[in-house]
């Protein structure tokens, strides 16, 4: 009798120093993993979880810092702007962190204000030539890490290419449906492996096109270059535009564009109000 109770005591010790050796394993893991992003391997669906995609999006916002600069009311830059060794904008761009308001005062005194519904030019008789265009390229491209996980965008990523002979991780950033004026519109985003920084991106231009495969004829790309924090937030104060292929990358150099004096504004007060002489560029 008192073998068989001593044999229990033994199995009880062991069974109770192996349970307390898997809880503290268990603890162990746990604490390891407690700051990871979960990623369900089959792209988050039916769970909470966030997909490979979205991480991949969400490490770009954050490198950018996204939630800081959303957090400013406004910001202002100047863009001087060459494309074939002759300049293409010289103006001073005013817009909401979000995108819903914009300002352009160009240099020869003619202003295009988007209210949120309307792009509008003043003074009346200046050129329009190109308005539209002007109004919402340059500040897509100002603002596309913050514009990265917009309603209607779709995202797929794609092999690793070379940038620079240093291999960036890509992504194919296509919209749905309905999205804007140019839901044709397609990006290809590179991003450092290393900083997870927003470095160039290739895209085609529909807006304007008879068709969308006259614009996959002759895609561009626009390069990121001299990063500078202003308020601890990084942007891109070069930029350069080349041809692109899907073959190739980067081809030839098109234009080159110098952003300078960004300034964060907190008040909106009287920058996007309408002035009396102005006419409705139609879109």
């Amino acid at each position: 009798m008192k073998k068989i109770t001593l044999l229990l005591i033994t199995v009880v010790t062991f069974s109770c120093a192996k349970n307390k050796k898997e809880e503290d394993k268990t603890t162990e893991v746990i604490t390891e993993n407690k700051e990871a992003i979960p990623v369900e391997p089959d792209g988050g669906i039916g769970g909470e979880a966030m997909s490979i995609t979205e991480v991949h999006v969400k490490t770009i916002e954050d490198a950018h810092k996204k939630e800081e600069f959303l957090k400013h009311k406004a910001v202002q830059f100047d863009i001087d702007l060459t494309f074939g060794g002759k300049q293409r904008l010289d103006a001073t761009i005013t817009m909401l962190t979000n995108s819903s308001k914009i300002r352009i005062d160009k240099k020869d005194n003619s202003k295009l204000i988007f209210d949120g519904e309307k792009v509008l030019l003043t003074p009346s008789d200046a050129s329009e030539k190109g308005a539209r265009f002007d109004m919402f390229t340059w500040t897509y491209f100002f603002g596309l890490p913050y514009k990265l996980n917009d309603p209607g965008t779709k995202w797929e990523l794609e092999e690793m290419r070379p940038l620079n002979e240093v291999d960036h991780q890509t992504a194919r950033l296509t919209f749905d449906q309905g999205t804007g004026d140019a839901p044709d519109d397609w990006y290809v985003i590179y991003s450092d492996t290393k900083d997870n920084m927003l470095k160039a991106a290739a895209y085609i231009v529909t807006y304007g096109q008879d068709s969308s495969k006259k614009a996959e004829e002759d895609p561009h790309a626009i390069e990121y270059k001299e990063f500078k924090n202003v308020e601890n937030i990084p942007f891109a104060t070069k930029w350069e535009f080349y041809g692109w292929t899907n073959e190739k990358g980067m081809t030839d150099k098109l234009g080159e564009a110098t952003i300078s004096n960004i300034t964060f504004i907190e008040e909106e007060s009287s920058i996007f109000e309408i002035p009396e002489d102005v006419k409705e560029i139609k879109l």
